[in-house]
Protein backbone atom coordinates (compact mmCIF):
# COMPACT_ATOMS: atom_id res chain seq x y z
CA UNK A 1 0.00 0.00 0.00
CA UNK A 2 1.67 3.18 -1.23
CA UNK A 3 0.71 6.82 -1.45
CA UNK A 4 2.66 9.58 -3.15
CA UNK A 5 3.06 12.63 -0.93
CA UNK A 6 3.00 15.69 -3.15
CA UNK A 7 0.79 18.14 -1.28
CA UNK A 8 3.29 20.59 0.21
CA UNK A 9 6.80 21.32 1.45
CA UNK A 10 8.21 22.38 4.82
CA UNK A 11 11.22 24.66 4.70
CA UNK A 12 13.09 26.40 7.48
CA UNK A 13 11.57 29.66 6.28
CA UNK A 14 7.98 28.42 6.51
CA UNK A 15 8.69 26.64 9.81
CA UNK A 16 9.81 29.86 11.46
CA UNK A 17 11.30 30.01 14.94
CA UNK A 18 8.24 29.34 17.14
CA UNK A 19 6.81 25.79 16.97
CA UNK A 20 3.64 26.78 18.82
CA UNK A 21 2.83 29.39 16.20
CA UNK A 22 3.44 26.77 13.50
CA UNK A 23 1.22 24.29 15.35
CA UNK A 24 -1.61 26.82 15.47
CA UNK A 25 -1.21 27.47 11.73
CA UNK A 26 -1.19 23.77 10.82
CA UNK A 27 -4.12 23.05 13.13
CA UNK A 28 -6.13 25.87 11.51
CA UNK A 29 -5.32 24.49 8.06
CA UNK A 30 -6.38 20.99 9.16
CA UNK A 31 -9.78 22.37 10.22
CA UNK A 32 -10.15 24.30 6.97
CA UNK A 33 -9.22 21.19 4.97
CA UNK A 34 -12.03 19.26 6.65
CA UNK A 35 -9.83 16.68 8.39
CA UNK A 36 -11.99 14.29 10.42
CA UNK A 37 -11.64 15.40 14.06
CA UNK A 38 -8.44 17.42 13.58
CA UNK A 39 -8.10 17.69 17.37
CA UNK A 40 -7.79 13.91 17.77
CA UNK A 41 -4.33 13.07 19.06
CA UNK A 42 -2.53 9.95 20.15
CA UNK A 43 -1.43 10.09 23.79
CA UNK A 44 1.40 7.78 24.83
CA UNK A 45 2.12 7.08 28.50
CA UNK A 46 4.45 4.70 30.33
CA UNK A 47 3.64 2.96 33.61
CA UNK A 48 6.00 2.23 36.51
CA UNK A 49 6.90 -1.14 34.99
CA UNK A 50 8.11 0.59 31.83
CA UNK A 51 5.17 -0.63 29.72
CA UNK A 52 4.10 1.97 27.14
CA UNK A 53 0.45 2.48 26.27
CA UNK A 54 -1.21 4.62 23.61
CA UNK A 55 -4.75 5.81 22.86
CA UNK A 56 -6.61 8.62 21.11
CA UNK A 57 -7.82 11.61 23.13
CA UNK A 58 -9.14 15.01 22.04
CA UNK A 59 -7.19 18.24 22.32
CA UNK A 60 -9.43 20.78 24.04
CA UNK A 61 -7.16 23.78 23.86
CA UNK A 62 -3.66 25.18 23.63
CA UNK A 63 -3.82 27.05 26.92
CA UNK A 64 -0.79 29.04 28.08
CA UNK A 65 1.10 27.26 25.28
CA UNK A 66 0.29 23.85 26.79
CA UNK A 67 -1.78 21.08 25.23
CA UNK A 68 -4.93 20.40 27.26
CA UNK A 69 -7.17 17.32 27.41
CA UNK A 70 -9.65 15.84 29.89
CA UNK A 71 -10.15 12.36 31.29
CA UNK A 72 -10.87 10.23 34.35
CA UNK A 73 -7.96 10.51 36.78
CA UNK A 74 -8.45 6.85 37.79
CA UNK A 75 -8.13 5.60 34.20
CA UNK A 76 -5.05 3.71 33.05
CA UNK A 77 -3.63 6.88 31.49
CA UNK A 78 -4.33 8.85 34.64
CA UNK A 79 -2.51 6.26 36.75
CA UNK A 80 0.39 6.21 34.29
CA UNK A 81 0.75 9.99 34.46
CA UNK A 82 0.74 9.87 38.25
CA UNK A 83 3.64 7.41 38.13
CA UNK A 84 5.49 8.95 35.18
CA UNK A 85 4.62 12.45 33.98
CA UNK A 86 6.61 12.12 30.73
CA UNK A 87 4.20 11.69 27.80
CA UNK A 88 4.09 11.97 24.02
CA UNK A 89 1.40 13.26 21.66
CA UNK A 90 0.92 12.74 17.94
CA UNK A 91 -1.38 14.41 15.41
CA UNK A 92 -1.86 12.91 11.94
CA UNK A 93 -3.69 14.77 9.18
CA UNK A 94 -3.70 12.54 6.06
CA UNK A 95 -5.39 15.05 3.75
CA UNK A 96 -2.56 17.48 4.34
CA UNK A 97 0.04 14.68 4.47
CA UNK A 98 1.27 15.98 7.81
CA UNK A 99 1.93 14.83 11.33
CA UNK A 100 3.20 16.52 14.48
CA UNK A 101 5.04 14.70 17.28
CA UNK A 102 5.19 16.27 20.74
CA UNK A 103 7.14 15.23 23.84
CA UNK A 104 6.63 16.81 27.24
CA UNK A 105 5.41 16.58 30.81
CA UNK A 106 1.78 16.24 31.84
CA UNK A 107 0.25 17.76 34.96
CA UNK A 108 -3.28 18.23 36.24
CA UNK A 109 -4.87 21.61 35.65
CA UNK A 110 -6.70 23.40 38.45
CA UNK A 111 -9.98 22.08 39.82
CA UNK A 112 -11.60 25.39 38.88
CA UNK A 113 -10.56 25.08 35.22
CA UNK A 114 -11.84 21.50 35.11
CA UNK A 115 -15.17 22.52 36.64
CA UNK A 116 -15.55 25.33 34.11
CA UNK A 117 -15.06 22.93 31.21
CA UNK A 118 -17.24 20.19 32.72
CA UNK A 119 -20.12 22.67 33.07
CA UNK A 120 -20.26 23.27 29.30
CA UNK A 121 -20.04 19.61 28.25
CA UNK A 122 -23.17 18.02 26.74
CA UNK A 123 -25.37 16.61 29.50
CA UNK A 124 -24.98 13.09 28.06
CA UNK A 125 -21.22 13.42 28.45
CA UNK A 126 -21.61 14.62 32.02
CA UNK A 127 -23.78 11.58 32.84
CA UNK A 128 -21.24 9.38 31.07
CA UNK A 129 -18.46 10.69 33.30
CA UNK A 130 -20.53 9.72 36.34
CA UNK A 131 -21.46 6.31 34.93
CA UNK A 132 -18.02 5.20 33.80
CA UNK A 133 -15.29 4.05 36.14
CA UNK A 134 -12.92 4.29 33.21
CA UNK A 135 -10.61 1.33 32.47
CA UNK A 136 -12.29 -0.90 35.08
CA UNK A 137 -13.83 -4.27 34.15
CA UNK A 138 -17.65 -4.31 33.74
CA UNK A 139 -19.91 -7.36 33.41
CA UNK A 140 -21.68 -6.26 30.22
CA UNK A 141 -22.77 -3.42 27.95
CA UNK A 142 -26.21 -3.68 29.53
CA UNK A 143 -24.68 -2.92 32.94
CA UNK A 144 -23.33 0.39 31.63
CA UNK A 145 -26.58 1.32 29.89
CA UNK A 146 -28.63 0.56 33.01
CA UNK A 147 -26.26 2.65 35.14
CA UNK A 148 -26.47 5.51 32.63
CA UNK A 149 -30.28 5.36 32.63
CA UNK A 150 -30.41 5.26 36.43
CA UNK A 151 -28.12 8.28 36.79
CA UNK A 152 -30.04 10.19 34.10
CA UNK A 153 -33.22 9.72 36.13
CA UNK A 154 -31.50 10.53 39.43
CA UNK A 155 -30.07 13.82 38.12
CA UNK A 156 -33.04 14.84 35.97
CA UNK A 157 -33.50 18.61 36.18
CA UNK A 158 -30.49 18.99 38.49
CA UNK A 159 -27.13 20.57 37.68
CA UNK A 160 -24.51 17.80 37.53
CA UNK A 161 -21.29 18.53 39.48
CA UNK A 162 -17.89 17.49 38.17
CA UNK A 163 -16.82 14.13 39.61
CA UNK A 164 -13.80 14.42 41.92
CA UNK A 165 -11.86 11.89 39.84
CA UNK A 166 -12.42 13.66 36.51
CA UNK A 167 -10.57 16.64 35.10
CA UNK A 168 -7.96 18.08 32.81
CA UNK A 169 -4.28 17.68 32.11
CA UNK A 170 -1.95 20.06 30.35
CA UNK A 171 1.16 18.89 28.53
CA UNK A 172 4.15 21.23 28.71
CA UNK A 173 6.04 20.63 25.43
CA UNK A 174 9.79 20.17 25.45
CA UNK A 175 10.15 18.86 21.89
CA UNK A 176 7.92 19.33 18.83
CA UNK A 177 8.57 17.75 15.44
CA UNK A 178 6.74 18.68 12.23
CA UNK A 179 6.56 16.11 9.43
CA UNK A 180 5.50 16.90 5.88
CA UNK A 181 5.21 14.02 3.43
CA UNK A 182 7.34 14.36 0.27
CA UNK A 183 7.98 12.44 -2.94
CA UNK A 184 10.23 9.38 -2.74
CA UNK A 185 9.79 9.21 1.05
CA UNK A 186 12.27 12.09 1.28
CA UNK A 187 10.03 13.71 3.85
CA UNK A 188 10.56 17.09 5.49
CA UNK A 189 11.16 16.75 9.24
CA UNK A 190 11.85 19.86 11.29
CA UNK A 191 12.28 19.50 15.02
CA UNK A 192 12.19 22.11 17.77
CA UNK A 193 13.77 21.36 21.15
CA UNK A 194 13.21 23.62 24.14
CA UNK A 195 16.43 25.04 25.56
CA UNK A 196 15.46 26.93 28.72
CA UNK A 197 13.11 29.68 27.44
CA UNK A 198 13.91 29.38 23.74
CA UNK A 199 13.65 26.79 20.96
CA UNK A 200 16.45 25.17 18.96
CA UNK A 201 15.38 24.24 15.42
CA UNK A 202 16.92 21.32 13.49
CA UNK A 203 16.21 19.51 10.24
CA UNK A 204 16.11 15.74 10.59
CA UNK A 205 16.81 13.07 8.01
CA UNK A 206 13.64 11.27 6.93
Amino acid sequence: MRKLYTRSVLSEETAGSDPLELFRLWFSEAKEEGELEPNAMSLATVNKAGQPSIRIVLLKGLIRDEFQFFTNYDSDKGKDITENHHVALNFFWPKLERQIRIEGQAARISKEESETYFAVRPRESQIGALASNQSSVVPSREFLEEKFASLSKEWEGIKIPKPENWGGYSVFPTKIEFWQGRVGRLHDRISFERIESSWKRSRLSP
